[in-house]
């Protein structure tokens, strides 16, 4: 199991903070534009059962990758889960903390690659340097939408 994690502090409220990741287009807003992502549907906001679903090119071949929230509570964390896609697992938790009137937001993300342990030792670094690139833009679209 591989383990992701980045954090970020906003100056803004927790409360602020979750409002905006309920917003009805925060997955076209939060994907970076260089991303090959195409978000198909998105049904239950951040409750448990919500549902997202994502077609993502790998090459020139797209690829299928549907989520499930599996936790939620409210201003403090919301947890999805990869039930079909290109991961063998993948299990994302967003959490919120109030730190002096600001919010710590962190993304921690458990996963495993295809293809097994050789697969690891060769994707890894890859697919860190791509989560660093994305989450670091996330969490610079959060501070700007959120500090206002």
């Amino acid at each position: 199991m591989l383990h992701f994690k980045y954090s970020s502090l906003i100056d803004a409220p927790v409360e602020v903070v979750w409002n905006f990741h309920e917003r009805l287009d925060i997955l076209q807003i939060l994907t970076p534009p260089w991303q090959p992502v195409e978000i198909v549907r998105r049904e239950g906001g951040l409750d448990v059962g919500a549902i997202t679903e994502f077609r993502i090119s790998i090459g020139t071949f797209p690829v299928k990758w549907v989520a499930r929230h599996i936790e939620c509570e409210k201003n403090r964390f919301f947890t999805d889960r990869q039930i079909s896609g290109p991961m063998e697992s993948w299990v994302h938790r967003h959490l919120f903390t109030e730190e002096n009137g600001k919010t710590r937001l962190t993304d921690q993300i458990d996963y495993e690659l295809p293809g097994g342990l050789m697969a690891e030792l060769l994707l890894e670094w890859w697919v860190k340097a791509r989560l660093i690139d994305m989450f670091r833009y996330r969490h610079e679209v959060t501070k700007r939408e959120c500090e206002k």
